[in-house]
């Protein structure tokens, strides 16, 4: 039995063209794996990273995409998780150890030894892919799987970001930066009874947030309602970190979202002074991920999505670069 699936071998500039469709042998689930029917995988800059060299190739050929989601139609005998039929999601975190000091203390996705999918391990570009099943969510049932694709990569890392934060029902949270990640932290937060307040340049994400919720919404220039118990920074923008600071109360917590940032610098001490923190993200943990999808599932959280074919994918992803598309990129493959 054969499938279809965007082979990645050599890394090369996107517009370049480096994935290509081929038919390969589908793969076999092992004893503890599940097999999906992909039906919808989203699209992240971090499968550009990787197609483009800015991240190592950690295996050749490779099968980008972790942001999958689809059917259950194969298990390994020892997995009691999931059976045929059920609907199932990956996401970027696709092993653990299990025994080092993180995965015993509930911190997983700092394992040394962790794998990822669609970089360690082959990922969602293809029409089945298969994982250890103790590593597989279960999706929520009324939303489609296009709806669900983005959750399993923004979704999960965003709301991991809102957690770090230990933002509490009734306090004020800074959002710097409004894309598809911050949609999500704000509906969370305001699920969960927190004011949101969002910072951004863009008229359109400004239109966005305001139709989601939030509390207040302006630009950098603006000034500020209030000060914050926390804030996130979503772009990749060192320069906003001590702005970001500068706005938060004694105690204060800043979480930077992005997998990378430019130079960061604090000129003024008295902007970090008063035990304020700064906090990274790094990847996600499988309970970040349970969460998320129960939240996520029960508000009828909203995406911004648009949907391509199978078939269009090595010519999305230059457009994915460019920022060309509304909202999430998902290609639909069943």
């Amino acid at each position: 039995m054969e499938m279809k699936a965007w082979i990645l071998d050599r890394q090369a500039k996107i517009e370049d063209r480096p994935l290509r469709l081929q038919e390969i042998p589908t793969p076999e689930p092992s004893d503890h794996e599940i097999r999906i029917k992909v039906h919808a995988c989203g699209i992240c800059r971090t499968d550009i990273h990787i197609a483009e060299g800015d991240l190592p190739l950690k295996k050749s050929p490779l099968i980008l995409g972790h942001e999958i989601v689809g059917v259950v139609d194969k298990i390994g005998k020892d997995v009691t998780s999931f059976q045929a039929g059920d609907r199932a999601g990956a996401a970027w975190l696709n092993h653990a150890c299990g025994r080092c000091e993180f995965c015993l203390s509930g911190m997983e996705n700092l394992c040394a030894n962790a794998r990822f999918t669609g970089w360690d391990a082959d990922g969602g570009y293809a029409e089945y892919t298969v994982l250890d099943g103790d590593f597989a969510y279960h999706v929520p049932d009324h939303l489609t799987f296009e709806e669900l694709a983005p959750l399993m990569c923004p979704g999960i890392a965003g709301y991991r970001s809102f957690k770090l934060t230990e933002a509490k029902k009734g306090q004020k949270l800074g959002l710097y930066g409004f894309g598809p990640t911050a949609s999500y932290v704000l509906q969370v937060a305001k699920h969960l009874g927190l004011e949101v307040f969002v910072v951004t340049r863009s008229q359109k994400n400004r239109d966005a947030a305001q139709e989601l919720g939030a509390d207040w919404i302006g630009t950098y220039e603006d000034k500020m309602p209030a000060t914050f118990d926390a804030g996130i920074i979503f772009p990749p923008a060192g320069n906003l970190v001590e702005f970001a600071l500068s706005q938060l109360k004694g105690n204060g917590r800043l979480i930077l979202a992005p997998v990378y940032m430019t130079p960061i610098e604090i000129n003024d001490y008295n902007h970090i002074w008063l035990e304020r923190s700064v906090k990274s993200l790094a990847h996600i943990s499988r309970q970040d991920g349970r969460e998320f999808l129960k939240i996520a599932g029960e508000i009828g959280i909203k995406t911004q999505i648009e949907v391509f074919a199978f078939e269009q994918l090595a010519d999305i992803l230059p457009r994915v670069k460019g920022g060309k598309v509304n909202g999430n990129a998902v290609i639909e493959i069943a």
